[in-house]
């Protein structure tokens, strides 16, 4: 496997940009230079995340995501 992540991953199995064998590896965030476990969805060269709002729900019942913006770094973690 490449040593760099992706540009663009999703934990989303619906999504275009999900893929199964680098999740499993571990992918590692840092958005706005702090750590996050909670991405949904990044892309480094556009510099968004998209994260669950904890209390807001869709009418599926999945949780509602924000998409915010700043500086995204990403790493495998098991190279860490």
């Amino acid at each position: 496997m490449a040593d760099t992540p992706p540009d663009r991953l999703s934990v989303d199995p619906a999504s275009p940009f999900y893929d199964e064998a680098l999740l499993a590896r571990g992918i590692g965030i840092r958005f706005k230079g702090v750590e996050r476990t909670n991405v949904e969805e990044y892309c480094i060269s556009e510099n968004w995340v998209r994260m669950p709002v904890p209390t807001a729900k869709d009418r599926r019942g999945n949780p509602m995501v924000l998409k915010l913006t700043g500086p995204v770094e990403a790493w495998f973690k098991d190279d860490a």
